[in-house]
C-alpha cells in the first residue's frame, strides 16, 4: 500500500499534451498561443489563464510562461500584471518557474515567480509581485502589488508579513512534492 494514494481524475475531463501537461477541459485557457507550459504541468478544473491580454500597440503579445512540474489549482486566476499609461492598459509578461504549486482559488498577477515556490489556497498575489526561489506563501495570504518576497521566506497574512526563514532543504522538498503530485495525478475511466 502506497503512503501517497493516487489523485484520480476523469480521463475524459483532461487533455494530455505530448510534453505531459494535463489541462482540464473545464479550465479557461484564453489566448493559448501566448501561454507556454514547460511540461508535466497540471491546469485544474475552473482555472483561468489569460494569455489573450495585449500591450498597447499593434502586435504586442504578452506571454505567460509556466515551467515544468507546475500545478495550477482549481479556480485559480492567472493573468499578466498591467499598468495604465496615457489611458491605455499595458499588460506585461509573466514568468512562473519550475516546481511551483498554486493552491485553489488563488489570483496571481505577479511579474515573476521563481522555482520551487508554494502558494497556498485563496491567496492574492498582487500586480508586479516578484517571488524569489524556494518561497512559501501561506493559505489566505495577500501580497500587495509590487511586493518582493525573498528566497527561502515564509509569508503569511493580510497584508503578507514575513514569518520565518525556510530551511535549505526547501528546494528538494518542494521539487519532490510537485513531482509526487504529478505522478499521483492518475486518469480513471468514467463508470
Amino acid at each position: 500500500m502506497s503512503l501517497h494514494p493516487p489523485i484520480p481524475y476523469l480521463k475524459a475531463e483532461y487533455i494530455e499534451t505530448d510534453t505531459g501537461n494535463k489541462v482540464s477541459r473545464k479550465a479557461t485557457i484564453a489566448g493559448p498561443r501566448n501561454i507556454i507550459l514547460g511540461g508535466k504541468t497540471i491546469i485544474s478544473s475552473g482555472a483561468i489563464i489569460r494569455g489573450d491580454l495585449r500591450r498597447a500597440g499593434p502586435g504586442h503579445i504578452v506571454v505567460i510562461q509556466l515551467g515544468r512540474y507546475c500545478v495550477v489549482g482549481e479556480g485559480c486566476v492567472i493573468r499578466p500584471p498591467y499598468k495604465t499609461y496615457r489611458g491605455n492598459f499595458n499588460y506585461y509578461p509573466m514568468k512562473i518557474g519550475n516546481y511551483v504549486h498554486i493552491g485553489a482559488n488563488s489570483v496571481v498577477e505577479a511579474a515573476t515567480i521563481g522555482n520551487h515556490v508554494e502558494i497556498g489556497k485563496n491567496c492574492i498575489i498582487g500586480k508586479f509581485t516578484i517571488i524569489k526561489d524556494c518561497a512559501k506563501i501561506a493559505d489566505n495570504t495577500v501580497l500587495l502589488p509590487n511586493s518582493v518576497v525573498p528566497a527561502l521566506a515564509h509569508m503569511s497574512g493580510w497584508p503578507a508579513q514575513f514569518i520565518e526563514d525556510l530551511p535549505e532543504s526547501t528546494e528538494e522538498n518542494i521539487e519532490a512534492q510537485t513531482k509526487q503530485y504529478y505522478n499521483r495525478f492518475q486518469p480513471v475511466e468514467a463508470d
